[in-house]
């Protein structure tokens, strides 16, 4: 470690600091490990991708290869095995690796490569949260939410203690990452974290109920056209306290799954019409970076994005241009989504309620209904899981 500005030793100016602590302890640590290793892929023609900064691309002629990196972990792909081949063999005279070959767990994920399709899903990381929660012997529930909560609580001491609530809330988080259908049961727990009550304990036992039931459960990524297609939705007034909306969406690329959030609005909303029009707004935003990324891939979606809404009102306001009273507070949002229409960017397209996908991330749903959109979510099983016991 070079001796630090203004206390240079005049002796010694050659010398370094002898480094006691382990780098893995300091915070700036993976900064400066990101920092030094980007620096050595721009050297070597990579660039910067600018709407993702752990994404960098190479093009050279007809090779293109792509890499992504969290910290230590790194993925390589391309459509040249040799020139990756090359490039791995430059990196490895520089830094220490560990070649895996092809990618079968990438941060707990595991990726399962079938002849038509890849198929993600965090079987192990889900039994483990489980085991967590000292419930691998509970009986499975088919719904993660309720749509009715029941008249008495029942008090439980298994899960009672308001650590382990955060730490498994904070568990269940990141297995969303292939989860969409509990995203929502997972973003109405956490905004009890600080002051968890015995209903909230409760959610959080069904929730680990249904994981425990679908823990082999993931997502396909299959091969189709890369057209882009968000699904919006808001579910108006929903927090019984403060009143605030919860905004939902999900984008599709071709019939792959690549995107979605739950969102409860920062504002509360005067009508259902203003909730819809602030989850338009989220989607949008949230849609064109999916189109951003697509050109760094090198893949110009260059038609209008489809974006659903099943509310005529905030569909008939993004189209009129012209502001009235009752938006002023809505402003920044109309201009946005207006802008975005006129720029042909999206389009907005009306959609029955049955149909539309996004209602499973803003409220609790019957289990028929909840089944039927979580299949449109693209969410099937691990067909290497066993589930039970096969009949001749």
């Amino acid at each position: 470690m070079r001796q630090p500005k203004g206390f240079e030793d005049s002796l010694h100016p050659n010398l370094v600091c002898l480094l006691r602590k382990a780098i893995y302890g300091l915070r700036w640590a993976p900064r400066q490990w990101y920092t030094t290793f980007s620096s050595y892929l721009i050297q070597l023609g990579f660039q910067h991708s600018k709407s993702d900064p752990s994404l960098l691309t190479l093009r050279k002629g007809h090779t293109q290869i792509y890499l992504l990196v969290y910290v230590e972990d790194i993925l390589i792909t391309g459509n040249d095995e040799s020139a990756i081949s090359t490039f791995l063999d430059k990196l490895n005279a520089t830094f220490s690796l560990k070649h895996l070959g092809t990618a079968n767990h990438f941060l707990g994920i595991k990726i399962q490569q079938l002849p038509d399709k890849y198929f993600l899903s965090q079987h192990a990381y889900a039994l483990s949260i489980i085991k967590q929660a000292n419930l691998l012997n509970c009986n499975p529930t088919a719904n993660p939410s309720c749509t009715k909560m029941p008249a008495a609580i029942p008090t439980d001491n298994k899960l009672g203690d308001p650590s382990l609530y955060r730490k498994l809330t904070g568990a269940l988080q990141y297995l969303t990452i292939t989860r969409p259908d509990i995203a929502y049961a997972v973003n109405n727990l956490s905004q009890h974290i600080h002051d968890p009550q015995p209903i909230h304990i409760y959610l959080l036992k069904r929730l680990i109920r249904y994981i425990k039931g679908s823990a082999n459960l993931g997502l396909s990524i299959t091969k189709s056209d890369l057209r882009l297609q968000t699904f919006s939705d808001a579910d108006w007034a929903s927090d019984p306290i403060t009143r605030k909306s919860t905004t939902g969406y999900c984008t599709f690329l071709g019939s792959t799954l690549v995107s979605w959030a739950v969102k409860k609005q920062t504002t509360v909303s005067r009508s259902s019409t203003e909730s819809e029009y602030r989850a338009l707004a989220a989607a949008t935003a949230d849609t064109i970076w999916l189109k951003r990324l697509l050109h760094d891939f090198h893949n110009d979606h260059e038609q209008p994005i489809d974006l659903h809404s099943d509310n005529t009102s905030a569909i008939a306001l993004a189209n009129n241009p012209v502001f009235h009273a009752r938006t002023k507070h809505i402003k920044i949002d109309h201009r946005f989504v207006r802008e975005n229409i006129s720029s042909n960017h999206i389009r907005l397209l009306p959609i029955k309620t049955v149909d539309q996908i996004a209602d499973l991330l803003t409220k609790p749903l019957s289990t028929t209904r909840f089944r039927l959109l979580r299949d449109k979510l693209t969410i099937s099983a691990d067909l290497f899981v066993c589930g039970g016991l096969l009949e001749k």
